[in-house]
């Protein structure tokens, strides 16, 4: 072998090594977009979002509506998993398992509007997600005010930020989540969850952590810069450890 084909050789060897050490670093999350119930319209442009997010800030994005996906060995490669405006029951038994032990491993989770439409019959899934998909009024402009100004997920938007969504109302929400965004049920019509009304939160639970933003129903949601970035920003929360 001549000096020319060595370096050659040594120079492709490098190139190999050094893309999958990038791979092996650059954390990928899975977006899960499977309905059992109703199903968003939106949820092509929120995936194309994601995707960009991704593209954009050094992520990789695998999106599936197979809840086939969800085993030990399969789960295990990604930092973060997106429900992704699921509704209904989503997962058997089996790979709600594998999904607790995934969690309990100290990953992340993001559930975006539905997804708190989404596993009734499953206690544990109501802990994470926060709280369970009530009742919605007509969509309609409302003002959202900023909780926690100083979390990254909210800390680009205005204090009083108005804008036209599908707004939530929830039962079974639960004890200790970190509320960042409220909506002013006097801004809107057919609030029911009263004076503290969350659309946001976050918390640490069962070893991982868990963002849950209730906004994300229309498809314009996905081309607003200031939902992309608070969908960015729980994105990074829930992969990071």
């Amino acid at each position: 072998m001549n000096t020319i084909t060595r370096v050659a050789c040594l120079a492709c060897i490098f190139l190999i090594t050094l893309s999958f050490i990038t791979a092996k670093k650059t954390p990928r999350i899975l977006v899960f977009s499977k309905t059992k119930g109703y199903h968003h319209a939106s949820i092509p442009a929120g995936i194309a979002a994601v995707q960009k997010l991704g593209a954009e800030n050094n992520f990789m994005v695998d999106t599936t509506t197979d809840a086939s996906f969800f085993t030990r060995k399969h789960l295990k490669k990604y930092a973060a998993v997106i429900f992704l405006n699921t509704t209904g029951d989503v997962l058997n038994e089996e790979q709600q398992t594998s999904f607790q032990k995934y969690i309990h491993s100290g990953k992340g989770f993001l559930g975006v509007h539905a997804a708190t439409d989404t596993e009734y019959d499953w206690p544990w899934y109501n802990e994470l997600v926060g709280a369970y998909f009530k009742s919605h009024p007509k969509q309609q402009d409302a003002v959202l005010n900023i909780t926690d100004p100083v979390h990254s997920t909210v800390s680009h938007l205005p204090a009083k930020w108005k804008r036209f969504d599908e707004w939530y109302n929830f039962k079974n929400i639960q004890n200790g989540l970190h509320v960042v965004m409220t909506i002013d049920e006097k801004s809107y019509t057919g609030g029911e969850n009263g004076d503290v009304h969350p659309m946001a939160w976050y918390h640490e639970f069962d070893g991982g952590r868990a963002f849950y933003t209730a906004l994300g129903h229309t498809d314009e949601s996905y081309k607003d810069p200031l939902f992309l970035k608070h969908l960015l920003e729980g994105i990074i929360y829930a992969m990071t450890k």
